[in-house]
């Protein structure tokens, strides 16, 4: 079987729609305007990274809705929607902070990982390349608001950002969010996605004994630490809270692995 992040997250979010799409195989008809320019918007990014005409090849895929009788809201119209467009191209020629070399192998890359009993997770990355000089995974986003900044650390908790970048192997990511409104901008949101160790809990602590889910020797035991260490949570969280918190990692469990930690491995290598 193949996973992606699109399809777990729409089995999270609702398990009968995604038995319709993946299983039943429905597909909903796209009518909304907003991801219909989206997706118009990122072909022109596509011509604009290869040197071609960017705003010309926004027209020619955006004008295939011109007369399909979308429903705009908020004040959108079809050639509204189609002068911001225009500006956020031009804003990101004048900015000049993304390099993508050979766009033809390095934007819309789909990569795919096996994972135990046969099976594949899959993505697809908008592009990796460089921002700031800086090389990482490129992910386009058009929106009405900006995306928020703070606090620090909040893009790297980006569940389809951390997908990525487990499957590419790169740890430095960027969302660029292309935002249209009364005065269009564009943000340019960086991040670096790595495991969660000692190091992320700063200075101090020398005199304690820690033990960071990258060593080994934490990978040895027969029961997952909320069975395990089931009293001291209880008594730190209470019992209605460590009952729920039971709940919600039984149900975890049951979905099975997408891939084994290294550390495990480690350690099951050690026996």
């Amino acid at each position: 079987m193949t996973f992606s992040y699109t399809q777990i997250a729409q089995y999270l979010r609702c398990p009968r729609s995604y038995r319709y799409r993946y299983l039943d195989g429905w597909k909903e008809k796209d009518s909304r305007p907003a991801l219909l320019f989206g997706r118009c918007f990122e072909q022109a990014l596509g011509a604009y990274f290869r040197r071609e005409d960017s705003a010309a090849a926004l027209f020619t895929d955006w004008a295939k809705y011109q007369h399909a009788g979308l429903e705009y809201s908020h004040g959108d119209s079809w050639e509204h929607m189609f002068r911001q467009g225009v500006q956020l191209l031009e804003r990101l020629a004048q900015d000049d902070r993304i390099e993508i070399r050979q766009p033809g192998r390095n934007m819309q890359i789909k990569l795919v990982r096996s994972l135990p009993n046969g099976n594949d997770f899959v993505s697809y990355l908008d592009a990796i390349g460089e921002l700031d000089g800086n090389r990482c995974i490129l992910e386009w986003k058009t929106t009405t608001t900006r995306y928020p900044e703070e606090p620090d650390g909040l893009l790297a908790l980006d569940p389809q950002l951390i997908c990525y970048s487990w499957i590419s192997g790169i740890s430095e990511v960027a969302l660029v969010a292309f935002v249209r409104k009364r005065f269009c901008e564009i943000q340019y949101l960086k991040t670096t996605i790595t495991e969660f160790d000692r190091r992320a809990w700063g200075e101090g602590g020398a005199d304690l004994h820690w033990y960071c889910t990258g060593d080994p020797a934490v990978h040895i035991g027969s029961k997952q630490v909320w069975e395990s260490l089931s009293a001291e949570l209880t008594e730190l969280l209470g019992d209605k809270a460590y009952a729920e918190l039971a709940a919600m990692c039984k149900r975890r469990k049951k979905l099975g692995l997408i891939a084994v930690h290294p550390a495990t491995r480690a350690a099951e290598h050690r026996r």
